[in-house]
């Protein structure tokens, strides 16, 4: 059975920073892209991040370009989201998604994922 467990999330300032962490289970995802996405209530899932498994390039949404930063451990199947400059509007649960097809792209639509976490909730005060 193939899992994503995240954690890391929390409560945290205006300002203040968060690791989020994704452990895959069940399966490698040594060869998939991966990335992060959120859902703020009552709003549609965003784009947050994406990793291709070659870790050559990164994509980042608008919104969090420069103040985010994803990483991946294809050794421990492990995918990460360094949250730095939270702004309330960073509030969201945050899921992580990995890609059944191996392939050297990086993907940035909710379609595009085979597989997701149950999301972690991140909340920023104000």
């Amino acid at each position: 059975q193939v899992q994503l467990v995240e954690s890391g999330g929390g409560l945290v300032q205006t300002g203040g920073s968060l690791r989020l962490s994704c452990a895959a289970s069940g399966r490698a995802f040594r060869r998939n892209a991966m990335g992060w996405f959120r859902q703020a209530a009552g709003k549609e899932r965003e784009f947050v991040a994406a990793i291709p498994w070659t870790r050559i390039t990164t994509f980042y949404g608008d919104s969090v370009k420069g103040r985010f930063t994803i990483s991946r451990d294809n050794t421990e199947n492990t995918l990460y989201l360094e949250m730095n400059g939270l702004k309330p509007e960073d509030t969201a649960v945050y899921y992580c998604a990995a890609r059944g097809q191996s392939d050297g792209a990086f993907y940035i639509t909710v379609k595009d994922y085979d597989y997701w976490g149950q999301g972690t909730q991140v909340t920023v005060s104000s």
